[in-house]
């Protein structure tokens, strides 16, 4: 395994140590893969998905690249809606990861936009 890999898992342990989402406040888990962008809402007390966005559904097949800055706010905005429909308010943002700066950023503040609090 490489050395990155590593320290990304023990920089995800230590994070999940202290955001933990329940069905009021649910856990936004963003990720980040080399061709798409993911986001679930995560229920950790019943351990179950509230709901699951990703730039790969055919909602964004009119993008040029679908895991830039551009696809980030969209996909913010659309979760957020998704979210909000679901009558819920507030989130725990969980980076998994990654450093809150680019795409991360760009998706967390479009959520925020739509309403959401965390």
């Amino acid at each position: 395994m490489s050395i990155v890999k590593t320290r990304m898992e023990r920089r995800i342990k230590r994070a999940r140590k202290k955001i933990f989402g329940t069905a009021e406040r649910p856990r936004m888990a963003f990720k980040k893969s080399l061709k798409y962008l993911y986001a679930q809402a995560i229920d950790d007390t019943a351990g179950k998905s509230l709901g699951i966005f990703t730039t790969a559904s055919s909602d964004f097949k009119d993008l040029k690249s679908r895991k830039n800055v551009a696809a980030a706010v969209r996909l913010g905005e659309y979760a957020g809606k998704k979210l909000s429909d679901k009558k819920i308010a507030r989130i725990v943002f969980d980076r998994r990861g990654r450093r809150y700066h680019g795409v991360v950023k760009s998706f967390a503040e479009a959520l925020r936009k739509t309403g959401l609090a965390f």
